[in-house]
C-alpha cells in the first residue's frame, strides 16, 4: 500500500506516474521536529537496516553516514563523498516486523543522517519544505520495491545489442583511431558491439556537430562500422557553445530556450566548448527543441547516445573568474604567505560547480520561474527525457541506447545511467558492487561503472578482476580518461585471458537479457542483496560483497589486489561454475562458508539449488548470437526464457516467453 502526504506546494517533478490522492492524516512513523527547515526523525534500534538512496557511497545498508541527494560533478569518489551524480530519494526502513519505504519527491537537496550523529536516529533534513512524501507499507523489502516501482513506472529497456561489450575512451579523436580499435578487437577475436565517441568527435565541442576533418562523413562511417557489427555511440553535453553562426546557439537565443540570469538574459558559464548557455530543460518547449536535435545524428545512422555534464557541470563563470583575478592582483604585492596561497587554492578550486553560480540562474517552467538550485536535481533527468521523447518520435517501435550521468527518480523510465568518473582503484570494484542494488530499488536497471576505472592507469590484474564483475552488469563499458594508459583488452599481455572472460559474457547474454526484461516488465530487481532473498539468515543479511542476479545466480567477485581467491558465504546449497581457459567446470557445494580459489584469469559464479540457466555459444557481437541453440546448466531441469527480437517494443507478446528444458 502506498500513501501520499503533501507538504506545502510541491513542484511537479513527474517522478511518480501513478494517480495517488493526498492522504489528509498525519505523516506516519516519523516525528516532525522542525517545519522550516523540514526535519524528520525516526528512532532506530541497533538491528534496524536502511536500504536505498540509489547512487551513493558505502554499504548496501546505509547506516553510519550522512548522505546528500544532490547531483554533483565530483570525480573523487571516496567514503567521504556525500553526493554523487544522481539524486535518488527512496529509502526502505526495516525495523523488525515493521517495514516501510519512503520517497521524498522534491527536486532540491535532502540530507540523510543515517545513524551517524546518533546511532539510534535517522534524521532527514530539507530546506525546501514543499514536497510530496510517499509512504509504502509492505511485508518485505521486495514487496515495498515492487509497489514503489509500480508507482514510478516501467524502467528503461535498451536494445539487446547494448548488453554486448563496449569500448570507450576520452577520446578516440579520429575515425581511423576507432577503426584501429575495432581492427584489434576483431583481430584478437574478442567480442565487441560498440565504440563510444567522446567530445573530440565534435567540431570544437559543439553539440550535434561532427569534426569532418577527423571523422569525414559520419553517415558513411557509421554504415562502415555497422557492416562490421559495431555501433557508434556519441556523447552529448549539456552546454551549448556561444558562437555566432552556430544554429543551435542562435535558435536557442532567438526563442528564449536557455536558462536566464537574474536580469532575464541567457546565463553564461564555461564548460568544454568555452562559454556556453544551458538549455532550459524544465521548459517543455525548450526540451522539445533540444530533443529534436538528436535527429541530426540518428539520420546519420546513430543508434545510441550518452548524455554527460548534465548536473549541469560548470567550470567557471565570468563573475567567479573576475573575483579570482582581483584577488591575484591584490596579492601581487607584499609577502606571499602560506595563508595567501591556501586562500587562492580555495578560491580557484571553488570556481567549479559553485553554489553561488547555481543560485544565479533561473528556469521558466509551466509552474513559474524558479531559481536553478531549487530544481537542480531535475536538470539531467529532463535533458535525457528530451532525447528519449525525440527518439520515441523518430521511430516509435525501435529501441535506442541512452544513458546519462546525472539523474533522479523518473529518469529511469527514459534511460540508464553509468556511475561517472571513477578511478582505477580496487576499492571501486567493491563500490560498484554495492551501489547496483540501490540503483535497482530506484528503478535504474540499465547501469554499470567505467570498467577499469576512468582516472589513473589500470593494471592488467585490476582490469581482469573488474571484468569479472562487469560481465554481469547490464551496461558493460570499458572507459578511460585521456592521459591514462590505453586499457583496451588487447593492450595487455596474454590477451586470450580477456577474450575468454568477454566470451563468457556473450554466452550468458540469453540469461542476463531474460532476467533484465523480466525485472523491467514486472517492477522487480535485476541485482538483489542477499538480505532481500534470505531475510532470516543473519549472515546473509550482513553480507554485502555478494549479490544475486535474477532468480538463479549469485556472484562473489574478487576485489582485492594479489588475492588468490576469496571467502564466499552460501546461504543454500549451490553449484559453483568455473570458467578457466574458456572451459566451464561445475562443483556442487554445501551451504556455509567456503574459501574459493579464483586465479585472476578465471571466473567463478554460483547457481542456486534446483535452478538452471541457459547458455549459448559466443559470437563476435550480439547480432551474431544464436539464441535458439541453448544449453541449460545447473541442478534444475528448466528455465523460463524471455526472448524477443531485441530491437522492437513488442514486449508483452506471449510468444516472448518460452520454457527451456534439459
Amino acid at each position: 500500500m502506498i500513501k501520499k502526504y503533501v507538504f506545502g506546494t510541491p513542484f511537479v517533478t513527474d517522478s511518480v506516474v501513478a494517480d495517488i490522492p493526498a492522504d489528509k492524516s498525519a505523516l506516519p512513523y516519523f516525528s516532525i521536529t522542525s517545519s522550516s527547515p523540514l526535519v524528520l526523525e525516526l528512532e532506530l534500534s541497533e538491528e534496524d537496516a536502511i536500504y536505498g538512496l540509489g547512487e551513493s557511497v558505502r554499504g548496501i545498508n546505509k547506516r553510519g553516514f550522512i548522505y546528500k541527494t544532490y547531483c554533483s560533478d565530483d570525480p573523487n569518489h571516496t567514503e567521504t563523498t556525500a553526493s554523487l551524480y544522481g539524486a535518488h530519494n527512496f529509502i526502505i526502513i526495516e525495523q523488525g516486523e515493521r517495514m516501510f519505504g519512503a520517497f521524498f519527491d522534491v527536486p532540491s537537496v535532502i540530507t540523510y543522517d543515517v545513524a551517524s550523529t546518533y546511532k539510534d536516529k535517522l534524521i532527514i533534513t530539507s530546506d525546501n519544505t514543499d514536497m510530496n512524501i510517499f509512504i509504502i507499507d509492505g511485508s518485505s523489502a521486495y514487496d515495498i520495491v515492487r509497489t514503489f516501482r509500480k508507482a514510478i513506472g516501467t524502467s528503461y529497456i535498451p536494445p539487446m545489442w547494448a548488453f554486448g561489450y563496449t569500448q570507450s575512451r576520452w577520446s578516440y579523436a579520429t575515425a581511423d583511431s576507432v577503426r584501429n580499435v575495432v581492427k584489434n578487437y576483431r583481430g584478437n577475436n574478442i567480442p565487441l558491439d560498440a565504440v563510444y565517441m567522446d567530445i573530440d568527435y565534435m567540431e570544437r565541442y559543439k553539440d550535434f556537430t561532427v569534426d569532418s576533418e577527423a571523422f569525414g562523413d559520419l553517415s558513411e562511417f557509421a554504415k562502415e562500422m555497422k557492416e562490421q557489427g559495431i555501433r557508434l555511440v556519441p556523447i552529448i553535453d549539456a552546454g551549448v557553445k556561444i558562437e555566432e553562426g552556430y544554429n543551435v546557439y542562435e535558435e536557442g537565443v532567438k526563442n528564449g530556450y536557455f536558462c536566464t540570469d537574474e536580469e532575464g538574459k541567457p546565463f553564461e558559464a564555461c564548460v568544454w566548448p568555452g562559454m556556453t548557455h544551458f538549455p532550459d530543460f524544465l521548459n517543455p518547449e525548450a526540451r522539445l527543441w533540444f530533443g529534436e536535435k538528436y535527429k541530426i545524428l540518428t539520420d546519420m545512422g546513430i543508434e545510441g547516445f550518452w548524455n554527460d555534464m548534465n548536473e549541469p557541470a560548470i567550470f567557471h563563470t565570468r563573475r567567479g573568474m573576475d573575483k579570482a583575478q582581483e584577488k591575484i592582483k591584490e596579492y601581487s604585492t607584499g609577502e606571499f604567505t602560506i595563508d595567501r596561497l591556501n586562500e587562492l587554492k580555495d578560491l580557484f578550486g571553488g570556481l567549479q560547480n559553485s553554489q553561488e553560480d547555481y543560485n544565479s540562474f533561473y528556469h521558466n517552467t509551466p509552474q513559474g520561474r524558479f531559481r536553478h538550485n531549487d530544481l537542480h536535481n531535475l536538470y539531467g533527468y529532463n535533458m535525457t527525457r528530451s532525447a528519449a521523447e525525440e527518439l520515441e518520435k523518430t521511430d516509435p517501435n525501435k529501441r535506442y541506447l541512452l544513458f546519462s550521468r546525472a539523474s533522479c527518480i523518473g529518469m529511469h523510465r527514459y534511460s540508464g545511467i553509468w556511475t561517472g568518473d571513477n578511478h582505477a582503484w580496487w576499492s571501486h570494484i567493491l563500490a560498484e558492487l554495492k551501489v547496483m542494488p540501490g540503483l535497482n530499488m530506484c528503478g535504474f536497471l540499465y547501469s554499470g561503472a567505467d570498467i577499469g576505472g576512468f582516472n589513473f592507469d589500470c593494471s592488467r590484474d585490476l582490469l581482469l578482476r573488474w571484468l569479472s564483475l562487469g560481465i554481469f552488469t547490464p551496461l558493460m563499458r570499458n572507459h578511460a580518461a585521456c592521459g591514462t594508459r590505453n586499457q583496451e583488452c588487447y593492450q595487455y599481455e596474454n590477451t586470450e585471458d580477456f577474450r575468454h572472460i568477454i566470451e563468457l559474457r556473450y554466452r550468458l547474454i540469453p540469461y542476463l537479457y531474460s532476467e533484465y526484461m523480466k525485472a523491467a516488465l514486472s517492477g522487480d530487481m535485476y541485482f538483489k542483496p542477499l538480505a532481500f532473498e534470505y531475510p532470516d539468515d543473519k549472515v546473509a543479511r550482513h553480507t554485502e560483497d555478494q549479490l544475486l542476479i535474477g532468480n538463479e545466480i549469485m556472484i562473489a567477485p574478487v576485489y582485492t589486489q594479489n588475492a588468490i581467491g576469496r571467502y564466499v558465504y552460501l546461504p543454500e546449497d549451490m553449484t559453483a561454475v568455473r570458467m578457466s581457459c574458456g572451459e566451464l567446470t561445475f562443483e556442487d557445494m554445501k551451504s556455509g562458508h567456503h574459501f574459493v580459489e579464483i586465479p585472476e584469469n578465471e571466473i567463478v559464479f554460483f547457481i542456486r539449488c534446483g535452478k538452471a540457466i541457459p547458455l549459448c555459444k559466443s559470437a563476435q557481437n550480439t547480432d551474431s548470437l544464436n539464441r535458439d541453440d541453448l544449453e541449460l546448466i545447473g541442478t534444475g531441469n528448466e528455465y523460463e526464457l524471455y526472448t524477443d527480437d531485441g530491437i522492437s517494443k513488442d514486449y508483452n507478446n506471449p510468444s516472448n516467453i518460452r520454457t527451456i528444458r534439459k
